[in-house]
């Protein structure tokens, strides 16, 4: 089984900026969220786990669902994240929902739950197969599975735009690879299909998911340089290094934007599937 421990670390620091944009991601991604909570056809009293559950929106919005009878449990691989989910579920006396630390690809959940829902968590697994796997361990018999994950970077253009604005300042950048742990790892939907085929799953059903959601000029470059691939290489840079790059990915940017807004689609594939 492939090993885990550099998504560990990745996600560590990669959490710490997470949380700290917390907000901004919770708004952006919410409709997602709910499509996934909606294909997942959660009910009153059931028990759901979110796999890569983050700052816990998604968990959230499930156990608003399952209602107070109900359990939703989320799951992530950060620190940050988890402890900031927490929180904020205590923060609001939320009953009947907890956060694990936990690795899923690995972790011994207790079986028992009705569906398992997530949001952009899948497609970070070293070994996908034997991920699904596991959590197909964790469902009762016809158990629901639903979860987002984005589509290519062809369709979102817009995702690769700071890296060509940054590449001139730099002697290597990061590449969006397909087939791999990351963000476009679950961009072929045939892929999708045959990891979860060979893990167990059946009646898998994908379709395209669109999330028009608007953000300001602000919010965008906010994205490009905090909360994207170009983040652990700026942090690296001192102050004078990191200035001529901002405002190249900010100039990049300028077309996507008008009367201060950027409309910028969020292109993924909902999936679903039975245990």
């Amino acid at each position: 089984m492939a090993d885990n421990r550099d998504m560990s670390a990745y996600w560590d620091r990669t959490g710490r900026v997470w949380v700290e944009q917390q907000e901004l991601l919770d708004r952006l991604f919410a409709p997602i969220a709910e499509a996934v909570v909606d294909r997942a056809d959660l009910r009153n009293g059931e028990h759901v786990l979110d796999v890569g559950c983050g700052a816990g929106a998604t968990t959230f919005a499930a156990a608003w669902r399952v209602g107070p009878s109900g359990r939703a449990v989320g799951v992530d691989i950060s620190a940050p994240l988890v402890e900031l989910a927490r929180r904020r579920a205590g923060e609001a006396g939320l009953e009947g929902v907890t956060f694990q630390l936990a690795d899923a690809q690995t972790e011994a959940f207790p079986p028992g739950f009705d569906a398992l829902v997530s949001r952009f968590g899948v497609m970070f697994f070293p070994d996908p197969v034997a991920a699904f796997v596991n959590l197909r361990r964790a469902l009762k018999p016809g158990g629901r599975l639903a979860f987002a994950c984005w589509r290519g970077p062809e369709d979102n253009p817009i995702s690769e735009v700071p890296l060509r604005a940054a590449a001139p300042f730099l002697t290597e950048l990061p590449a969006f690879e397909r087939n791999a742990p990351g963000r476009f790892g679950f961009a072929d939907p045939d892929r999708v299909r045959g990891v979860l085929a060979e893990s167990g799953w059946r009646d898998v059903a994908i379709e395209a998911l669109d999330d028009p959601t608007p953000v300001s000029a602000d919010e965008l470059l906010t994205m490009s340089v905090r909360i994207g691939p170009l983040n652990p290489i700026l942090s690296a840079l001192d102050e004078a290094a990191r200035e001529p790059i901002r405002a190249a990915v900010a100039r990049a940017l300028e077309p996507y934007i008008e009367n201060g807004v950027a409309r910028m689609n969020s292109a993924c594939w909902l999936a679903s599937a039975k245990a």
